[in-house]
């Protein structure tokens, strides 16, 4: 049996990369669309090609999951943590979030049931146009989304998918990503179709405001709150 020498290798890795170039591109507009102007495609782009060199190099065509799947998530990895490096966020809307977070987790333990928009307000004593407005300063000036609860960005159906044998997956993992489905099953109708829309339909923000026939800001509001609500929500199944 005749074996690659290194060109031919070469050959090969330049081959995968050149024809998922596409795939860094596609993930790096899904996430900017979530994003502040002052971030740049470019720079997403150019650390999300990073992300699929490393994974030429590290996949293992032995253990049955897809380049694709393999690649999308070290490309997500590597542009999230190419944004993280560079915090632009500041330190008022990390405390809103966390404020937020606590509200919705207060209220809810309280209620057993979903809590409001208004309901929230007045536990933080502010009108609903400011909380609104904290809601979408979290939601485009850092990323708050399903990788910031513990799994890498992807469909939530993957994640409801606990029996794929994923050899990428530890035992750990896929019993919280079952939690995080179960929870993501529990939301409010119209946020759950929103991250429904958002992760397995991959639209951008202003797609799904079509969809739903609201203001591309409201979604954003939308999603923002059903991801706190999860937050709070997983956050006592960690404890």
């Amino acid at each position: 049996m005749v074996k690659p020498n290194a060109y031919s290798v070469q050959i090969d890795k330049s081959a995968i990369i050149t024809k998922h170039t596409v795939l860094v591109k596609r993930i790096a507009y899904h996430l900017l669309a979530r994003l502040p102007a002052s971030v740049q495609v470019d720079d997403l782009i150019q650390s999300g090609m990073i992300g699929l060199l490393e994974a030429s190099n590290n996949f293992d065509h032995g253990k049955g999951a897809s380049f694709e799947t393999f690649a999308g998530i070290r490309i997500r990895g590597a542009m999230l943590d190419e944004i993280r490096r560079g915090d632009w966020t500041p330190r008022s809307v990390h405390k809103n979030s966390r404020m937020v977070s606590e509200a919705v987790k207060t209220l809810e333990a309280g209620l057993g049931r979903d809590v409001t928009d208004i309901e929230v307000a007045e536990k933080l004593d502010i009108s609903l146009n400011d909380y609104h407005h904290i809601l979408s300063e979290v939601s485009t000036g850092k990323i708050l989304g399903i990788e910031d609860l513990g799994v890498g960005e992807g469909s939530l159906a993957s994640m409801a998918d606990v029996n794929n044998n994923d050899p990428y997956e530890n035992i750990e993992q896929i019993v919280f990503k079952k939690s995080l489905a179960e929870c993501i099953s529990t939301l409010p109708e119209r946020e759950a179709l929103v991250l429904s829309l958002y992760y397995d339909e991959e639209l951008n923000l202003r797609e799904i405001g079509q969809v739903l026939d609201v203001s591309e800001s409201r979604v954003s509001q939308i999603h923002s709150q059903a991801m706190h609500r999860l937050k709070a929500r997983m956050q006592s199944w960690k404890s």
